[in-house]
């Protein structure tokens, strides 16, 4: 009796490839083509071998959490060490070694439209493009929010000119 398709992925080295996949963030159809099957066929075996499912699910579950922590950690800036290494001469051994000769620390600034992806996605109700269609008033808007700010601004700049007088 032929062994089925499946049998092959419930396998040690199965699970493992089917892991590395979704780690490297196949989608479901990308990972169904690399078994040689469809993805209606992935599903079922997702529902009907609970090995398969977890994981698929628990590993990119894994690559979405680190790029969710890139993504916040790119939105808020970053300062890194910067180590340069050159092939210098030891004079004592007369050997070429490679040593440390410049160490600098670096700033990556916040990135706006990574700050923006994050919030959008975390706080939609706040900062999706579209306001609430049901609110149209939304404080919440940026438009409102910054045409606030100007008139603040109008009105603080047209006081002093008053006092000036």
């Amino acid at each position: 009796m032929a062994k089925s398709k499946v049998e092959k992925w419930l396998t040690p080295e199965g699970l493992t490839l089917l892991a590395g996949w979704a780690r490297d963030g196949l989608t479901d159809e990308q990972i169904a083509n690399n078994c040689g099957i469809k993805r209606q066929t992935l599903y079922d075996w997702e529902k009907r071998y609970p090995d398969i499912l977890d994981t698929i699910k628990k590993n990119k579950e894994i690559v979405d959490y680190e790029v969710e922590n890139a993504l916040l950690k790119r939105a808020k800036g970053y300062t890194y060490e910067e180590i340069t290494e050159e092939c210098i001469l030891n004079k004592k051994t007369n050997k070429y070694e490679m040593q440390v000769t410049k160490r600098v620390i670096k700033e990556v600034s916040p990135d706006t439209g990574a700050a923006m992806a994050w919030l959008k996605n975390r706080k939609p109700d706040k900062w999706r493009d579209k306001p609430n269609e049901s609110n149209p008033n939304n404080e919440n808007d940026i438009e409102s929010f910054v045409n606030a700010l100007n008139d603040k601004a109008y009105n603080i700049w047209s006081d002093e000119d008053e006092e000036t007088l």
